[in-house]
């Protein structure tokens, strides 16, 4: 493979994860700030409970699907980071990342336990519009966490300290 070819690989993954994460969100603000409100307004409960049991069918499709996505994704464009060494040595690059996977495992965890069918994830369920809420609050830490490491960019190097030059010369 060679460079052009590993260009585009990297560039791909970087859109198809940035995507993928883009229709997340904005399917779940949508779910909370849009359907739900207006389902809860319009329609009956057997009417909404239809509803929401369709939605939920559908949705968990692209949860699931775009959870996978975001994982493999992620992981390889982390990878390429590592491999090609531009925050070797950047701590709050690394931090910065480990906050964002972290809150990102979250997100996955609340956004499987919304769609899921679990008896233990049921009290999310029930309370779904705070849990939608929450997730949004944790993407949006995400997209700022991100938009701060893409517009910071890599750090220079610190070049050691170099000894000054001592003359032995003798005189």
């Amino acid at each position: 493979m060679d460079l052009s070819q590993l260009l585009a690989l990297f560039v791909a993954s970087r859109i198809l994860h940035v995507l993928t994460a883009v229709v997340l969100v904005g399917g779940g603000f949508f779910l909370r700030y849009v359907l739900m409100p207006a389902a809860t307004t319009t329609l009956s409960d057997s009417d909404h409970e239809k509803l929401r049991n369709a939605v939920i069918a559908n949705w968990k499709r692209f949860v699931h699907g775009g959870i996978a996505v975001l994982l493999l994704s992620g992981l390889f464009n982390y990878i390429r980071v590592i491999l090609d060494g531009s925050h070797k040595g950047d701590g709050l690059y690394h931090g910065l990342i480990g906050t964002k996977i972290l809150l990102a495992l979250a997100i996955f965890f609340i956004a499987s336990a919304l769609v899921g069918r679990s008896a233990g994830t049921a009290a999310i369920r029930q309370d779904a519009r705070r849990w939608l809420t929450i997730n949004f609050l944790l993407a949006s830490a995400i997209i700022g966490i991100s938009g701060f490491l893409r517009m910071r960019g890599n750090p220079v190097p610190r070049t050691p300290p170099q000894p000054a030059a001592v003359d032995l010369s003798p005189r």
